[in-house]
């Protein structure tokens, strides 16, 4: 039988609760949580919020004693899982343009590695021509000084050293 004396009960708001609740233990939560991340403001706040989430997610019941204590052990249980899923697995590292510096291009450090594997392929001759003009600079008329050879042996083999190359890189 239903006590008239004690009045209507009010329906069961889950919304009333919650809001509640964080008004109640989010600021206490979050200087916790605080403590426990090392200060990081913007982990922390991810985590009381997680942890309100799941406040929310349970059926919160009407007499609220026992929510700030649970808040409490949910938001540091978060924290460990959190720093266990952090240190089980390799470390990540970030590409920054430091460190693309300091290593150089890329996209050149593979191409070199492309260019020399397909050089290999070229006679002595092409590539001594090769290395005298393009690596070195000079033009025709002094690579054919150096090398001892006349300005038409240069040029030819320059031509068929490319011409290799190119065949050489374009089935890559």
């Amino acid at each position: 039988m239903i006590d008239a004396s004690s009045g209507p009960r009010e329906p069961f708001n889950k919304k009333k609760i919650l809001d509640s609740v964080y008004n109640e233990c989010a600021p206490d939560l979050l200087r916790y949580v605080l403590k426990l991340t090392g200060g990081d403001h913007h982990k922390s706040e991810d985590i009381v919020q997680e942890a309100l989430l799941r406040a929310w997610s349970k059926h919160l019941p009407d007499d609220r004693g026992h929510i700030r204590p649970w808040l409490f052990r949910v938001a540091k249980n978060i924290v460990i899982d959190e720093y266990r899923k952090k240190n089980s697995r390799p470390s990540e590292v970030e590409i920054t343009e430091l460190a693309l510096s300091e290593s150089g291009d890329f996209d050149g450090t593979l191409s070199e590695v492309v260019v020399g594997n397909a050089l290999k392929n070229l006679s002595q001759a092409h590539r001594e021509v090769l290395y005298e003009t393009f690596f070195l600079g000079q033009t025709i008329a002094e690579a054919s000084t150096r090398l001892n050879i006349p300005v038409g042996t240069v040029k030819s083999r320059m031509y068929y050293a490319l011409k290799i190359l190119k065949g050489k890189l374009v089935d890559l």
